[in-house]
């Protein structure tokens, strides 16, 4: 009899470890503990090259003024890229209206920089005023057939690979400008970060993509 009510005595301490093991608090504990929040993805900017942004742009301008025509086109150096590729993050447009005899500046962003201007396409400051300066710089947006990337390649061929060989991180600008002598626009492909702090500089025909002239 004794030894039956040991064997009893034994199961139900069993039952009792089984029970505490298996219990509902600690299941719940495991399956509400929260699992770590998915670090959100950083952003890659939007690149254009000059004939991109040029389009975006001028589509805005025409908004601002039917009769609105290009007189300069440059790119923004930031951190994103070197624009050796022909790209960048930023590109900034001046258009000049005859009919308001006003200037107006338009920017095409895909950067993703704190500091820089909005992502898209967008106006910056008020409009400037109309003069002969102006007017003599506008030259016809369907003259611009050659984009920067192919401007860069020729850039590259005359001089720059030198450049580029020696600081693979070379930064490249892009200014287009109307070459008053030939009446068409000109890629100018600098080698720096401005056209006053530059290394070198190759000047491209945005027309036929003629090799102009190339120095410091």
């Amino acid at each position: 009899m004794n030894l039956r009510r040991l064997v009893f005595a034994i199961c139900l301490v069993v039952v009792a470890i089984l029970t505490v093991g298996c219990s509902p608090t600690e299941n719940k504990s495991a399956s509400e503990t929260p699992a770590p929040a998915a670090q959100p993805k950083k952003k890659a900017p939007a690149l254009y090259t000059g004939q991109q942004a040029f389009n975006q742009m001028a589509g805005l301008a025409f908004k601002w003024s039917p009769d609105a025509q290009p007189a300069r086109l440059e790119s923004v150096l930031t951190s994103e890229t070197t624009g050796q590729d022909g790209k960048s993050a930023t590109w900034r447009g001046y258009f000049v209206s005859p009919s308001r005899r006003a200037t107006k500046t338009f920017v095409c962003s895909g950067s993703r920089l704190p500091d820089s201007p909005p992502y898209g396409v967008s106006t910056e400051g008020t409009e400037g005023s109309y003069n002969n300066a102006s007017a003599s710089l506008v030259f016809m947006g369907l003259m611009l057939k050659i984009d920067t990337d192919q401007a860069f390649a020729t850039a590259q061929q005359h001089g720059g690979d030198a450049l580029v060989k020696k600081d693979p991180q070379q930064p490249i600008t892009y200014v287009l400008l109307k070459d008053r002598k030939q009446n068409v626009p000109v890629w100018y492909v600098i080698y720096g970060t401005s056209e006053k702090d530059r290394k070198g500089i190759g000047v491209i025909n945005a027309t036929t993509g003629a090799f102009i002239s190339a120095g410091k």
